[in-house]
């Protein structure tokens, strides 16, 4: 039986996860080439394997149809925005994820984008190297409030990590928040509303569906401090981005630090990205030497235990 991975970190981090997967008698073929695959390489790879451990790459209804050894899929990660899960779910595929593999890597990116913020790191970093020495007075996250949206294993890291920082900390989630989750990760239970009109600082971490899609837009940017630094590190699409541009050119928020975008990487003319009051890294949060070798293994877990069986 065949495995495809097509995320790049198998290559570096996960080559005793592919001899473990060898050894039990499955041919695997991972990506080493450094680079994405293009749809058309996928396509062909994919088209004998029965099973695939995907990063971004898109599996729909015509991929599906185009594998019928196709078993299970494992999401290298836990976004599955890219999977067609009912499609799966119809044709009988196992579809599973990696879940909390990179839930501190993600919440350690969110508290660099808050310093980042507060300390004016990338701009003066790069004013100095540009032979400038100016001093811009930077604020304090102490005392500050923190709005959390989506209260998962990511945002109770988050949590845990700011406990330490005298910040007051709120979050909301679409299912209920226990006191005793409330009590432990020292949080106040606030509504969607609230979280939006008092927060300094909010952190999106909620799935892309469509009850999710440009949740933070026109009328939300309008309801936010004039103060508030927006991060996002879950999907792309559920901030509008064209309300997001508005409300950074009108002063309406300070600033938006993201992971990631709707479109990526953005358009060489996206005119967001060139604010200097937004800023974008390419989709890493969750990418560090140890998210990678945790999530390797626990893909390769969740194949061998659905494929030989």
């Amino acid at each position: 039986m065949k495995v495809l991975i097509t995320p790049r970190g198998f290559a570096s981090y996960g080559l005793d996860q592919v001899k473990l997967m060898e050894s039990k008698g499955l041919s695997v073929h991972y990506n080493n080439t450094g680079k994405a695959y293009t749809k058309e390489e996928f396509h062909r790879l994919a088209a004998d394997a029965d099973a695939i451990i995907v990063g971004v790459d898109i599996i729909d209804r015509e991929l599906i149809d185009q594998c019928p050894k196709l078993k299970v899929i494992c999401k290298f990660g836990v976004g599955t925005d890219n999977i067609d899960l009912d499609y799966a779910k119809e044709k009988g595929i196992f579809v599973g994820r990696t879940t909390g593999s990179n839930s501190k890597a993600v919440a350690e990116h969110v508290l660099a984008f808050m310093f980042a913020d507060t300390k004016n790191l990338y701009s003066t970093i790069n004013e100095v190297k540009e032979h400038q020495w100016n001093k811009p007075t930077g604020q304090e996250v102490s005392g500050k409030t923190l709005g959390i949206i989506g209260f998962g294993m990511i945002g109770k890291n988050i949590a845990a990590f700011v406990s330490g920082l005298s910040m007051k900390v709120y979050a909301y989630d679409a299912f209920e928040i226990t006191e005793e989750a409330a009590k432990e990760y020292h949080v106040e239970k606030k509504s969607f509303e609230e979280i939006i009109r008092e927060s300094d600082y909010i952190s999106l971490h909620v799935p892309l569906l469509d009850s999710t899609k440009n949740m933070i837009s026109t009328e939300e940017f309008k309801k936010m401090k004039k103060n508030t630094c927006l991060i996002n590190t879950a999907r792309g699409g559920i901030v509008d981005e064209n309300a997001l541009y508005r409300a950074l050119v009108n002063k309406e928020i300070r600033s938006a630090y993201f992971d990631v975008y709707s479109l990526e990487p953005p358009a060489a003319e996206d005119k967001l990205i060139k604010l200097d009051n937004f800023f974008l890294t390419p989709h890493t949060a969750a990418r560090t030497v140890e998210s990678e070798k945790r999530t390797c293994q626990m893909s390769t877990g969740i194949i061998v235990e659905h494929l030989l069986i």
